[in-house]
């Protein structure tokens, strides 16, 4: 059988271990098991919105409203859009393969950070194109904008803030670079983490409505983060009216579950949950960069609900990770990004000092 001679240059993305890999490869009780590899939410979800899954069971024989109205309209509240300015997605990167799959041609480039999310480069290449990087594993605006006038890509990915290493780019930065393309070029705002960044420095901070006067802008959303839906996959996508008709084209339907749907719109209420979320997160994360300067170890200033340490030579992420697993801790290893560094989810106390506890056995053996 032949398959695609593009798919020969694709490494497949890797996801965080799960729970259930540890239990069953090292024998480890799954309530033993400390899981902050995935930027999940810590806190779970909302109460209301586990109730209203449960009430939504008896339903899931029904197909769901494939209009998405009543959570594209609670969107077009919270952010001042107009319902025809959104698309839903089975997660935001799902909203990424709809973009991919609607711009992109054989040979067309993209432009992202050396070190970012990981399908925007697989949906890329999926398609037989060029990718391209900044020099610098941080959002820098000048490389950005360098980059694109050598090469005109088609498609620019702006991760505000990024994964998987925390970064930040300002929001004035981020205009300069959206200011300094012209309309054959889309640029893609990827605000998963943006709930973190603005409760941290309204300096990050960067609206929907902010990028609805450009035309060739898109910014994506998720529920999967702040909003501890990362099981039921959703996200969303906020543009132009024209470029969101073009996008649906892409929608297969019925791409989110009755569940999921009923779940998204309930959280997008829980303004309560998602304070608590951001103060819990704020005060552990505070412990993280403690921790580092007490250890002497380098981290990026993180904009997320994530942390990464890079690590010196006397450790290697490869085998920290390894051994925390066979702890029962579940961390990232960024070797893969060619980084000797470890991505920590920031959890809760308890599950914090766990971690504190086994890496600083480690730093102690080096």
């Amino acid at each position: 059988m032949k398959f695609n001679n593009a798919l020969k240059d694709i490494t497949l993305y890797e996801a965080g271990k799960p729970i259930e890999l540890v239990v069953r490869e090292f024998g480890i009780d799954a309530a033993s098991v400390v899981k902050l590899a995935s930027n999940e939410n810590p806190l779970g979800t909302a109460p209301e919105v586990a109730n209203t899954i449960l009430a939504h069971a008896t339903k899931a024989h029904l197909y769901p409203d494939d209009s998405m109205h009543e959570l594209k309209d609670g969107l077009s509240k919270k952010f001042q859009v107009d319902t025809n300015e959104i698309i839903i997605g089975a997660g935001s990167d799902q909203v990424l393969e709809f973009i991919a799959r609607a711009l992109l041609c054989s040979d067309d480039s993209v432009l992202m950070s050396r070190i970012t999310f990981a399908m925007y480069e697989i949906y890329a290449k999926q398609l037989g194109c060029i990718i391209r990087r900044t020099p610098s594993y941080v959002h820098k605006a000048d490389e950005f904008i360098e980059e694109y006038k050598k090469h005109k890509p088609k498609i620019i990915y702006l991760c505000i803030p990024n994964n998987p290493i925390g970064d930040c780019m300002t929001a004035s930065e981020a205009f300069r670079v959206i200011d300094a393309v012209d309309s054959d070029t889309l640029v893609v705002v990827d605000g998963a983490y943006m709930e973190y960044a603005s409760y941290k420095d309204r300096d990050c901070s960067i609206s929907p409505s902010d990028i609805l006067k450009y035309p060739n802008v898109i910014y994506l959303g998720t529920f999967s983060k702040a909003y501890g839906l990362g099981g039921m996959r959703v996200g969303y996508g906020i543009a132009r009216e024209e470029l969101i008709g073009e996008l649906g084209k892409m929608r297969p339907p019925f791409n989110i579950s009755s569940l999921s749907l009923a779940a998204a719109i309930t959280a997008l209420k829980q303004d309560d949950f998602i304070q608590e979320s951001l103060v819990l997160h704020t005060e552990q994360i505070a412990k993280y960069e403690e921790f580092a300067n007490q250890n002497n170890i380098e981290f990026i200033p993180s904009y997320t609900n994530f942390i990464t340490y890079l690590l010196d030579e006397g450790l290697n992420s490869t085998v920290v990770a390894d051994n925390l697993l066979k702890k029962g801790v579940i961390i990232r290893n960024l070797a893969s990004y060619g980084l000797n560094a470890i991505r920590i989810t920031i959890g809760t106390k308890a599950q914090n000092d766990i971690f504190f506890g086994h890496f600083g056995y480690e730093i102690g053996a080096r």
